[in-house]
């Protein structure tokens, strides 16, 4: 008997949220533009001229994670100013969100209700391309017409009278209130191959997808991101941090990505990636009394604060986040306030028959990645709902393949339109040889 509401559970979960299914702008392809061949004989002048040489190059990536509770954005809300495009721009933007729904049964339950969804990913698409959209505006108009919020097959998508955009989504999913959207450089999407969501629930009967996480991996060149969105379980009393960490076990168990085959050998779980970040509202409290912790926070003092953190802990001395890491904390707990407020919940006489909850440092962003260097990490003002918005950027080391990253720019280069009309066909047997073909290909300007 004590299995089937996980049975049921995990039903609903994959019947809702297929792990394979996610909103792109366009198609995604899963291989490279250009696959050389093995050549198994000794070097000749055409494998050297292919020779795969690795160099490094660093990208800026900017992460956020907000519980909005529930909370429509408003029309005027300014997310170029949260973040930062006008002096700080990214090459890859994740965004993640948390109760991005309300949490009530018909939504955990019910249908998918995906209209806040398209809200806040209109809205960061008018932020990330602010000089597009004011450049083409009826374009960008038929752009929303065009992109289709139906689930798509491994970011397979319609790419007809797409106009040019600064930045393009390239994965975009939802769990009941968990949502994450990727945005990257248009001039950086060729070099995308791989993409693929994986859904976790945690929630009721531990399965369903009121608490878990969506996670989204992709390759850069060649080397592999994982970006992971949680919703944690709550609970301010002793002993719940227990159920957050149980959380987090299951999250880097049970996610699992497709592996691509042999020829490809992909990462299949969460820490098997290069990059990987972790973002959310994770839910950790501070070990204090709630009157110290008010205190402290009232004064603004945040070192024996964090010493009682209950994530600080767990990454220093506990099992299941010991080789992550985080960036040091300089701004005050993100939760919980009076909507529309600056005053943290609780801090009002004369309201009673709440739930008090002291302030905590909910919303948080780990890594995991030796080629992953974080420059900031700080809160947001907005008072759109209790919680705080928390951003990161990060510096990460990507391996590019010098000579396919040349071949690839020349196919889509101007110069290789203009010759292609003019090539020759040389059947020379020493020219790019394969394996069992009698003829290979020149191509002469």
């Amino acid at each position: 008997m004590s299995m089937w509401p996980r049975l049921v559970g995990n039903k609903i979960l994959r019947k809702r949220f297929g792990s394979n299914n996610f909103v792109a702008d366009l198609p995604i392809y899963t291989e490279t533009l250009l696959e050389m061949p093995s050549l198994d004989h000794q070097p000749s002048l055409s494998e050297t001229i292919f020779n795969h040489h690795k160099e490094t190059q660093n990208f800026k990536v900017f992460v956020n994670t907000w519980n909005v509770g529930g909370v429509a954005p408003h029309e005027d809300l300014d997310m170029e100013d949260w973040l930062d495009t006008r002096n700080n721009s990214c090459d890859i933007y994740v965004m993640g969100f948390q109760e991005l729904v309300p949490l009530r049964a018909l939504n955990v339950l019910g249908p998918e209700n995906n209209k806040m969804f398209k809200k806040w990913n209109s809205l960061i698409r008018k932020a990330l391309n602010r000089k597009s959209h004011s450049r083409d505006k009826i374009q960008n108009d038929k752009l929303e017409e065009v992109q289709s919020l139906s689930p798509i097959h491994e970011g397979k998508s319609n790419e007809n009278n797409i106009p040019h955009e600064e930045f393009l989504c390239i994965m975009s999913k939802q769990m009941v209130g968990i949502c994450i959207s990727v945005w990257i450089r248009s001039d950086l999407r060729p070099y995308v191959r791989h993409p693929s969501v994986s859904c976790v629930g945690c929630g009721i009967m531990g399965y369903l997808g009121n608490k878990g996480s969506v996670s989204v991996r992709f390759q850069l060149h060649e080397t592999s991101f994982c970006f992971v969105c949680s919703h944690l379980a709550s609970g301010g009393r002793e002993g719940d941090e227990k159920y957050r960490n149980s959380d987090v076990a299951e999250i880097l168990s049970r996610t699992s990505f497709p592996n691509g085959g042999r020829s490809l050998n992909l990462p299949q779980n969460i820490l098997d990636h290069d990059q990987v970040i972790l973002l959310g509202d994770l839910n950790y409290r501070i070990s204090l009394p709630e009157e110290t912790t008010r205190l402290l926070v009232e004064r603004r003092e945040w070192n024996p604060l964090l010493e009682n953190d209950q994530l600080r802990m767990e990454l220093m001395n506990g099992q299941i986040l010991q080789s992550w890491n985080e960036g040091a904390i300089k701004f005050a707990p993100t939760y919980k306030y009076y909507p529309n407020s600056d005053v943290y919940y609780g801090c009002v006489q004369g309201k009673k028959g709440k739930k008090w909850r002291a302030p905590a440092w909910c919303d948080r962003i780990i890594w995991n990645g030796r080629r992953l260097k974080q420059h900031l990490y700080a809160r947001g003002e907005t008072k759109l709902s209790d919680h705080r918005p928390v951003k990161a950027v990060f510096s990460a080391e990507v391996e590019i393949l010098r000579t396919l990253k040349g071949i690839q720019s020349f196919f889509m280069s101007e110069r290789f339109d203009r010759i292609t009309t003019h090539f020759e066909i040389s059947l020379s047997d020493d020219n790019f040889p394969c394996p069992g073909r009698a003829s290979s290909f020149q191509i002469r300007g």
